[in-house]
This record gives C-alpha cells, sequence and structure tokens, in this order.
C-alpha cells in the first residue's frame, strides 16, 4: 500500500516532487510510467528464458496499479430502470468508457501470451548461450556478425535442434507474431486518434512544398504517380534519411487537411491548389507512409508521433498507446530471441547456406542499419475480432513458401486482418492507412 502510495503520488504531481506546478501533464506521467517500468522490468531480453517469480511479481502489481486508473474513465450511456410501481423508466448511468472497455482487456491478453511465451522455455535443454566474452573459437561458426556484440550467442547441438523443439520454436513464433501485430493495430489507432497539438502546428511551414523540398513535392505531383519508382529514386540508405522523409511527409499531410478545411481562404492557410489535386497529393503521401511503414520496420517514432504523445490530455489515450508500445516492443525483441535460435540451428543443419531473405520484421540486432524487408501487414479495414485474431493458426509451410516469395511480401489471409479497435471518437487520420487500408473516398 504505502508503495503504491508513492507511485500515485509522483503521478499526481507530474514527476514534480518539489510541489512547484512544474510537472507534466496527468496523462504524459502516466505514459512514462508504464514506459519506464517496462524497461526496469524487462530490460533488455537477451535470452529464451522465464522471467524470474520476483520480476514477474513486481510486473503484475505495479502494471495493475497504472491500468487501474482506467476503472475510473466513465461515459454516460442510457440504461433501463423498473420503479417501484412496475414502470420502466430511462435513466443515464456511468460506464468504462468503450475505448478501454474493448482495448485493456485485449492488451492484457497479449501481456499473458508474451509472459506464457516465455516460460514455456523454462525446460528446454537443446540450446544454450555463451557470454559475450566467450572465445572465437568457442563461438566457432554461430557467431553473431552484427552490432549487438553484447547480446549472448545461441549453441545448438552438432546435428541441430529435435524435431519436437523445432516445432515448438515454429510455434510460439507464430503466437508472438500474432500478439506483435494485434499490438502494432491498436498503437496505430490510438496514435491516429490523437489531436495534432497546436504546437506542432505553428512549426509548420504554410505550404506542402515547403515542407517536402522541391524535390520530393515534384516527384508526388507528377501526373503519373509510381510510389516504388518514386523510393527508388531517393537516398534510403540510413535511418536518419528514411525517418526525415517520413517527418517531411507527414507534415505535409497536415498541411493539406488544414488548407482542405480551412473555410478562410484569405488566411495563411488558404488554398492555391485546388481541392481535389490538394486530396491527391494526400493520398499519395500516405500511400509513400504505407510503404515506409512495412519497408523500413523498426524505425524510431516520427516527430508528429512524439509530439502526440508529449501535447497529449486524455488520459485514457496515453494508457493505451503506452501499454500497446511496450508489449509491441517486447514482442519484437522476443521474436528476435527466437529468430536467433532458429538461425543458429540452420547453420548448423547447412554449414554452407545460400543467402536467406530477411525475415519480414527487422532484426533488431542491427540498431543502425535498415532493413529492406516488409513489415508484417496489420491491415485491412474490414477486420475480424481479437479473439479471431488471437486464435489464428496458419500451416507453417505456407507461411515459409510465402516469407520466401520472390518479392519479400506476404499475402495476408483474412483472419490476419486488422482488428477492430473501439475508440471514441470517429475521426480518421493517415496513420490509420499505416495499419490498415481505406477507400480514397472516405475523408472527416
Amino acid at each position: 500500500m504505502d508503495q503504491m502510495k508513492e507511485k500515485f503520488a509522483k503521478l499526481l504531481l507530474g514527476e514534480d516532487m518539489s510541489g512547484g506546478g512544474k510537472g507534466v501533464s496527468s496523462a504524459l506521467a502516466l505514459s512514462n510510467a508504464i514506459t519506464n517500468l517496462a524497461a526496469s522490468v524487462f530490460g533488455e531480453q537477451s535470452r529464451l528464458e522465464p522471467m524470474t517469480p520476483e520480476r514477474k511479481l513486481r510486473w503484475r502489481k505495479e502494471i495493475d496499479w497504472m491500468l487501474s486508473v482506467a476503472d475510473y474513465i466513465v461515459e454516460l450511456v442510457p440504461s433501463q430502470q423498473k420503479g417501484k410501481d412496475g414502470s420502466n423508466m430511462e435513466i443515464m448511468v456511468t460506464k468504462q468508457r468503450i475505448d478501454l472497455h474493448m482495448n485493456i482487456p485485449a492488451l492484457r491478453k497479449l501481456d499473458a501470451m508474451l509472459i506464457d511465451c516465455l516460460d514455456n522455455f523454462k525446460d528446454q535443454n537443446e540450446f544454450y548461450y555463451l557470454s559475450k566474452d566467450a572465445s572465437d573459437s568457442e563461438k566457432g561458426k554461430h557467431k553473431r556478425k552484427d552490432d549487438k556484440w553484447w547480446l549472448p550467442t545461441v549453441k545448438v547441438p552438432e546435428d541441430g535442434l529435435s524435431d519436437k523443439s523445432r516445432k515448438n520454436l515454429q510455434s510460439q513464433k507464430e503466437s508472438v507474431t500474432q500478439v506483435l501485430k494485434a499490438a502494432m493495430s491498436i498503437n496505430a489507432q490510438v496514435l491516429s486518434e490523437m489531436e495534432v497539438p497546436e504546437n506542432y502546428i505553428e512549426a509548420l511551414p504554410k505550404n506542402g512544398r515547403a515542407s517536402l523540398g522541391d524535390l520530393v513535392y515534384r516527384s508526388i505531383t507528377v501526373e503519373f504517380f509510381d510510389p516504388d519508382q518514386f523510393l527508388s529514386s531517393l537516398d534510403l540508405s540510413s535511418e536518419h534519411k528514411i525517418l526525415d522523409l517520413k517527418n517531411r511527409l507527414e507534415a505535409s499531410i497536415v498541411i493539406w487537411k488544414r488548407k482542405m478545411t480551412q473555410k478562410d481562404g484569405k488566411s495563411g492557410w488558404g488554398s492555391g491548389v485546388s481541392f481535389e489535386k490538394r486530396e491527391l497529393f494526400e493520398e499519395r503521401a500516405e500511400t509513400i507512409l504505407h510503404i515506409i511503414k512495412h519497408r523500413f520496420p523498426g524505425l524510431p517514432q516520427s516527430s508528429l508521433d512524439i509530439s502526440k504523445i508529449q501535447y497529449n490530455r486524455d488520459v485514457g489515450q496515453a494508457l493505451l498507446e503506452s501499454y500497446s508500445r511496450i508489449l509491441e516492443s517486447l514482442a519484437f525483441t522476443v521474436l528476435s530471441r527466437i529468430e536467433d535460435v532458429l538461425q543458429a540451428d540452420n547453420i548448423t543443419q547447412n554449414p554452407n547456406p545460400q543467402p536467406r531473405k530477411h525475415n519480414s520484421l527487422k532484426d533488431d540486432s542491427r540498431p543502425n542499419s535498415v532493413s529492406t524487408s516488409p513489415r508484417y501487414d496489420v491491415e485491412t479495414a474490414n477486420a475480424k475480432t481479437l479473439s479471431d485474431l488471437l486464435t489464428w493458426t496458419m500451416d507453417q509451410n505456407d507461411y515459409d513458401d510465402r516469407m520466401d516469395s520472390d518479392d519479400g511480401s506476404i499475402d495476408v489471409e483474412p483472419s490476419m486482418q486488422k482488428l477492430n479497435v473501439v475508440t471514441n471518437t470517429s475521426k480518421k487520420s493517415y496513420l490509420e492507412s499505416l495499419a490498415g487500408v481505406r477507400s480514397p473516398t472516405e475523408r472527416h
């Protein structure tokens, strides 16, 4: 109880323990608290092994404290009440806000699935890890050739993993993949519902050309536009350059949206280009962003996302965004650790393998390089429910065939489509299109 009081006292003060009123908003304080909790509990998940009982207990206890706030974020809904005289009358009652009511249990289930996945490796004895200080002779052909030299090297038996162990790893990989896709979908949806801060808008140039630059603007506004050709013409050799392009595209979309909704044509946000053309340009920029998300996964948050999180005042959205973000990060890390073991097994069985195509998820062991593989798709607007998504299974041979297809893409089956995420507003944003496909005519 004392720990909980201390935790919520810090949140109430907005992380300003002096009480001087210089703290951050309650929403940002809660978001930071969840992020910091996850970082301290999970840290760098360098091995496929269960969490210690102490860490697991702390995580369960403190994340429950944070999420308990959602129980008091309510809305009034009509309900029927029967009077003493037998008559029915309609009254208004409080109910947890619908987006929280639907998504908090979903995220809790994703959380439990990740913890269970790690617990499944408790009694495995086929693969083990060498310390980072092990000699090159010990590491042999399994020596890491990436930038994350501090991660332990995986060792498997000389004849590779047993069929049972390999099937278990593939099963866990599929399960974690579903967790990752669901967390990505919820996070993208919540971000799309957050309002664009005025501070971000005020810092924008007055037109899309100034934001994009002459070269990019001309490429987007040509009569015949090919997004793949557009991307191939740019220098995307580093993470910094890709993130810069993403930031400029997002800024131009915000500018064009404001111009399309600007009623005062004489203002600084007035329109010099027809509504139809501006709508077309916006659609092209959204298409490019969609491709970037899938082709270059693992990018840092954009300036727009950071600004939204920083200036967001909706505590419910802060809960959903931060919780889904840390689950997405953990799922991605666990998936990478599974890939490390499967890769070690593959090297053991094929001493001289042909160069493999990248997994559709970027290997997080290469933070300074950018994978050109598309990320797992989480799309389509006509989506199934969370239970449909989480209970989905797929034939592994079919999965491997699609992973190794010539174009490196994955054909998304109906059961893998983006789950429904219920929110408290009908507004739509381009971030929706990053996690799903929407019609060009579907505008707010």
